[in-house]
């Protein structure tokens, strides 16, 4: 994936763990000729230079102590610099090795080994691979100082333009999410007085009476030669749409497994599909490809993925069909016909296209040449994966999926000029501001205004891109896969609870019992559940300053050029902040003069008084005072 501002990638920790080791030394740097390997590092910055030791750098990662050649730098050597020199980098060796014949071999990669090469001129892509291929078999693990030991290059150079370039847009972006985060915080219906609409029936939020069963199947499709393991979760008690759960790149069908089991437990029947060539197993046990045609393609996200995923709930909804007929136990409980389907990431890709978005990859090509390699995100990478598909516009959709909810989705260009304004069915998007995965305002934000009426969006303030994961089902090879985020902690359990029952209420928007559950998809429930670290917005539009941020306005994403470029957005959205910040506190001001009228008292100043004859403005003449 495009490592540079993905969230912890092995790989591009080193590369951005050299950079900033040698940004806070001010410069570039230059590895010192040896007999094995480097010693020292030579900062540059135009004529300038100073060679360092390594020994010296790690001298100061092992005791925190600064050492006397590193004395003028002493400002920039904190907790955070002696952390990253010495911490360790985990990565799978054979994994590794796969995501740098991507960066070697194919377009995409080519374009992040431009950026290295704008960085270091001199950068060999052979001594990228004699590099990582050298520290990862060493004993004693993979550190940003072992890689810099390692290089074999006489000398590395750094263009230290580039670097300070560099270092100040991923700044930019912090502050730009940031202050996303701000203008969504600010919600006028759950800031408003009154309490939250009552919820009739059953109580969406906590789990219900059902007793719930688990049944694991694999279903062969022997036309594409495909295994899809599914897990089917139900009760006695059954009834209503059938739920299907697709997961994301590099997960399984146990990632939304609290979810599944909410939802049975209120009598839903849950199907969770796992997509095998696009799953966790997958993608640690990438095969081994000699073959020449294919060594420009992606073998971390093969294209056919783009096209299988649809037909894998395709598949599966026609076999759960004959279920439904023959199972002694399932009759009558899987209902076909009506199919809420949920996805995340990659999933939620799934989703928008078999509800009716075609596939339309003919700007996919000109999009992904196009792309800053700068601002690249994981989404952008995945996406243009697909350029190796044979065909350019497939139509995907099952008219059997009648409900939406994509967390985190993909969609980027891969929709085409139509994107999702053909999808027809009710849709729930869920966004977190803090996704560099798939980031919110190209790949949530912007398609959300495409789509027709009947939606809602649930904007996660703090939210990242695994936040609604399962902590207790998450395989532990996800938190190793280079590009995913963090895996989620305790502070996300109140999201997922609001997930769970918002969930559920709007699978029964399509039910008898519809207004029942309807009140649960109020603005001021989702704040309920907010918390100081993770706030909740759910609305069915974008805010309204949101819906005119340059950055959505955009006919391409995030391609823009330079420092500049930001400018205009930032300035917008902290424009934004401010508006909503007099706005509150013009809020306070009238509940405050509303329940609490100031007492007012008439002060007459000598020069304003009227010329009253000079007894009447005496002390103690009553008709002088105001009372």
């Amino acid at each position: 994936m495009p490592f540079l501002n993905s969230v912890n990638p092995a790989l591009g920790r080193w590369c951005w763990g050299a950079i900033a080791t040698t940004g806070l030394l001010a410069g570039g740097l230059a590895v010192s000729p040896g007999a094995a390997a480097a010693d020292s590092i030579t900062v540059r910055l135009g004529r300038l230079s100073q060679t360092v030791s390594l020994d010296d750098l790690q001298a100061f990662a092992a005791t925190g102590e600064v050492p006397r050649s590193l004395r003028l730098y002493q400002p920039l050597l904190n907790a955070s610099l002696q952390e990253m020199l010495q911490g360790e980098i985990a990565l799978e060796p054979e994994v590794g090795q796969v995501i740098l014949d991507e960066i070697l071999q194919t377009p995409g990669g080519a374009r992040l080994l431009d950026t290295l090469r704008a960085i270091a001129p001199n950068l060999a892509a052979a001594d990228l691979r004699v590099t990582l291929e050298q520290v990862s078999q060493a004993e004693e693990g993979l550190t940003l100082l072992g890689i810099l030991r390692a290089m074999p290059q006489d000398t590395l150079e750094i263009n230290v333009g580039t670097l300070l370039t560099l270092a100040s847009q991923f700044r930019l972006a912090e502050m730009e999410s940031k202050a996303i985060g701000r203008v969504l915080r600010k919600d006028p219906a759950a800031e408003a007085t009154e309490a939250a609409p009552p919820l009739l029936g059953i109580d969406p939020f906590s789990t219900g009476s059902s007793e719930v069963e688990r049944w694991e199947l694999v279903l062969r499709d022997h036309s594409r030669d495909r295994s899809i393991p599914v897990d089917i979760y139900w009760s006695k008690d059954s009834h209503g749409p059938l739920v299907v759960i697709s997961h994301g790149f590099g997960a399984d069908r146990r990632f939304f497994a609290y979810l599944a089991e909410h939802l049975a437990s209120h009598g839903l029947t849950v199907v969770s599909v796992e997509h095998p060539g696009s799953n966790v197993a997958a993608l640690l046990s990438l095969p081994d490809d000699d073959l020449p045609e294919a060594a420009a393609q992606s073998r971390i996200l093969p294209a056919s993925e783009f096209l299988d995923r649809p037909r894998d709930i395709t598949y599966v909804l026609d076999r759960l069909e004959k279920l439904n007929t023959y199972s002694y136990s399932l009759r009558d409980r899987i209902n076909t016909n009506q199919v809420a389907f949920i996805g995340h990431s990659l999933g939620g890709y799934t989703g928008l296209a078999l509800a009716g978005a075609a596939l339309d990859l003919r700007s996919l090509e000109a999009y992904c040449q196009t792309l800053n390699p700068v601002n690249v995100s994981p989404a952008d990478w995945l996406q243009c994966a697909a350029q190796d598909l044979p065909v350019k516009y497939a139509n995907l959709r099952d008219d059997r999926i009648t409900q939406l909810i994509v967390a985190n989705p993909l969609t980027g260009v891969l929709f085409g000029e139509a994107g999702l304004s053909r999808v027809r069915v009710p849709t729930l998007v869920l966004a977190g501001t803090h996704d560099t995965v798939t980031p919110m305002a190209s790949q949530q934000l912007r398609p959300f205004m495409q789509l027709p009426a009947d939606k809602y969006l649930l904007t996660v303030v703090g939210g990242s891109h695994l936040s609604v994961g399962d902590p207790n089902n998450l395989n532990a090879d996800l938190g190793r896969i280079p590009f995913m985020a963090d895996l989620p902690d305790v502070t996300t359990a109140p999201l997922r609870i609001f997930l769970q029952g918002v969930s559920f209420s709007f699978i029964m928007q399509q039910t008898p019992e519809a207004e029942d559950y309807a009140p649960a998809l109020s603005p001021t429930v989702a704040h309920a559940f907010s918390t100081t670290t993770m706030s909740l917005r759910l609305s069915q539009t974008v805010p309204e300053g949101l819906a005119t941020w340059p950055r959505l306005r955009q006919s391409g994403l995030y391609r823009q050029e330079g420092l500049i470029s930001y400018l205009p957005s930032l300035l917008h959205l902290e424009g934004l902040a401010i508006q909503d910040q007099f706005q509150a506190l013009q809020r306070q001001m009238v509940a405050y003069l509303r329940h609490t009228p100031p007492s007012l008292t008439a002060v007459y100043w000598p020069f304003l008084m009227p010329q009253l004859p000079m007894q009447a403005r005496q002390p103690g003449n009553q008709s002088a005072t105001s009372q």
